[in-house]
């Protein structure tokens, strides 16, 4: 620590360094226009001075023009965001096109140009610039300051044939988000920030505001923050690790909805819950990639993102809420082509931090993407043993030897929950059907769909995949599918699923009485062989005006065979959260106890519908 003081003391930090470098330019974050800079040189690597380079926009075809310095050197300072065509020309020659590239606001962006000629430049002889011209280039005075570490990194190889899925486009694709390219990059790190606010209304008006059954919707008739998270990639010769931090509703409603925090001590949902991913590794340069990292990661299963800017719509349907949204263990990633990733996994459990019983579970995913407009992913998981332990001759109670119901069915065999394995495929197939390719103006311009398909079991300690009275199997099917307009700034998209659960091993447990996974509650139980039906339709509208920002309104119809979302009574009782959440309370809000409800009028129900419509809006920010 000594030496890093010292260090301190003798220059300036380097992030300091590298915004002065930044707001010398000009281009300090936050200000609308971009930059291009450039050299147009011989191929021997001799300057051309006098060359005319044009930047075309690609929308409104607003043209600018600049010349060359004797040193080969072209900027423009103030290009608008979007994509220009950059061309050159050099008197006695045909114009040379240097393509296109996307410009955005803020950020200086490096183009090159090398001519093939025979000819000597036109213009007077070229002179090298001294050493500290003022026409150096933004990377040019950046280097001087920063060290390599900081710098960005150098441009990939036009095309790139060797990073996996650099050579296509998934920006499109739900569940991959529309950044093309971060805005800020260095060597040694990459960093990401989210931001995510929403309003909901819940047409059912709990009066406690409380929405049930999903994963990204809590609250109803408030603006809640539902999440904010700082972090990004650790990058440095081979070495991987990436962090992402979790707060706002995300840090307390997906602990809650994880029961292995029960298996032990030390308090596992407090030390993760201002985590979402905190994993590293390393990586060969083997076939196109092989990395390993260990530690939290994001699951694929189910196919929307956790984070819910990368998705078509806000809400996804119970395929997506009802299936994992992270993973603790170990990765491994193959590319053994371009277009080709196999993962294996080897982790705790099925969204779980801790193991429940003796079998890991062991899982992966292969990916395909065979073009910009084909995703193919199929995701495998079994083995593990994710259910509470409540050993032989227990009756059935969801795992937890403390809930006050039993068996539905007295004559079922009580099952053993330490034996208890599951199954589960998840497949998802994605198809960008159209795109204008910017040929339509301002209106259609892409369309595509996703479809899920999930089926799994769990089976063993007296709980069977298919007969039975504590038959347990899941069969989900999610289909989505979007239109994009004006050059993708509008996006409107409908869709929904249908869940079939005879066993409940997959729903949520709705948060009556502050109930989790862990302590269940006796108000809506979850043991194999009780039946669950459920399915639901969206309705999306997007605004996107950049890569960075989306601003958003949804419709939701949720519908179940059984009461399961809040109605106007809510899930709270009385006098607020009462006693265990595994037992019953009294209608005035107090503890069971000997007689008390029969004298206050017997037990307390929350008022739970069959049907649910919400109305949502908000903001969702990624950098």
């Amino acid at each position: 620590m000594g030496g890093a003081d010292r260090s301190r003391s003798r220059r300036p930090p380097a992030l300091w360094l590298f915004a002065t470098a930044i707001a010398a330019c000009g281009l300090a974050r936050g200000a609308d226009p971009g930059a291009v800079v450039g050299l147009v040189a011989e191929a021997d690597g001799r300057p051309v001075a006098h060359a005319t380079v044009t930047a075309v926009h690609d929308r409104d075809h607003a043209i600018r023009a600049t010349l060359t310095g004797r040193d080969g050197v072209y900027s423009f300072a103030d290009l608008p965001e979007g994509v220009w065509t950059l061309s050159v020309a050099v008197p006695g020659e045909p114009e040379t096109s240097l393509g296109s590239l996307t410009v955005h606001p803020g950020k200086a962006t490096r183009q090159d140009l090398v001519l093939n000629r025979a000819i000597s430049p036109v213009g007077p002889p070229a002179e090298a610039p001294p050493p500290r011209e003022t026409t150096a280039t933004l990377a040019d005075q950046v280097a001087q300051l920063v060290p390599p570490a900081l710098q960005a990194p150098s441009p990939s190889p036009q095309p790139d044939r060797d990073t996996p899925f650099a050579n296509v486009d998934l920006s499109w694709a739900n569940g991959s988000g529309r950044e093309r390219a971060p805005i800020f990059d260095t060597k040694f790190f990459t960093p990401e920030i989210r931001f995510d606010v929403n309003y909901l209304q819940d047409f059912n008006h709990p009066r406690d505001h409380t929405i049930v059954g999903s994963t990204e919707e809590f609250r109803s008739g408030e603006f809640q923050i539902e999440q904010v998270s700082f972090g990004g990639d650790f990058h440095w010769h081979n070495v991987r690790a990436r962090f992402l931090s979790m707060m706002g509703l995300f840090a307390v409603t997906t602990p809650r909805n994880d029961a292995s925090t029960a298996v032990g001590q030390w308090d596992l949902a407090g030390a993760y819950k201002y985590l979402s991913e905190a994993n590293a590794g390393y990586h060969w340069d083997v076939s196109h990639g092989l990395n390993v990292d260990a530690g939290i990661f994001v699951s694929y299963i189910g196919l929307f993102s956790y984070y819910n800017f990368d998705n078509w719509t806000y809400q996804p349907s119970f395929v997506s809420s009802n299936t994992p949204w992270f993973f603790n263990g170990l990765r491994l990633q193959w590319f053994p082509t371009q277009n080709l990733k196999i993962e294996p996994w080897l982790i705790n459990g099925w969204q779980s931090y801790a193991k429940f019983n003796s079998h890991p579970g062991f899982g992966g995913q292969i990916l395909w993407v065979p073009s910009d407009a084909v995703k193919v992913v199929f995701n495998s998981y079994g083995i593990g043993q994710d259910n509470l332990a409540s050993g032989s001759g227990v009756p059935n109670n969801g795992g937890n030897p403390n809930a006050a119901i039993g068996s539905p069915n007295p004559l079922a065999p009580a099952i053993d929950y330490s034996k208890v394995r599951r199954v589960h495929e998840d497949d998802s197939l994605l198809v960008k059907y159209y795109d204008a390719h910017g040929e339509n103006g301002r209106g259609l311009s892409k369309q595509a769909f996703s479809l899920t398909i999930d089926l799994g079991c769990e089976y063993g300690g007296g709980v069977n995949c298919a007969h039975g009275p504590n038959k347990a199997n899941f069969f989900g099917a999610m289909l989505y599918d979007r239109s994009w307009f004006d050059q993708d700034r509008y996006a409107v998209t409908i869709g929904g699923g249908v869940l079939n659960n005879p066993g409940r091993y997959l729903a949520l447990v709705p948060p009556i009485n502050g109930a989790s996974a862990v302590t269940g509650t006796p108000y809506f139980t979850q043991n194999p062989g009780q039946k669950l039906y459920q399915w639901d339709l969206q309705l999306n509208f997007q605004y996107l005006p950049s890569d960075w920002i989306t601003w958003w309104t949804e419709f939701t119809f949720r519908h179940s065979d059984v009461p399961y979302w809040s109605g106007p009574g809510g899930v709270t009782p009385p006098l607020a959260n009462t006693g265990a959440p595994a037992s019953y309370v009294c209608n005035n809000g107090s503890i069971v106890g000997a007689d008390n409800c029969a004298n206050e009028g017997g037990i307390w129900y929350p008022d739970l519908r069959s049907r649910e419509v919400i109305w949502g809006a908000g903001v969702m920010v990624r950098f």
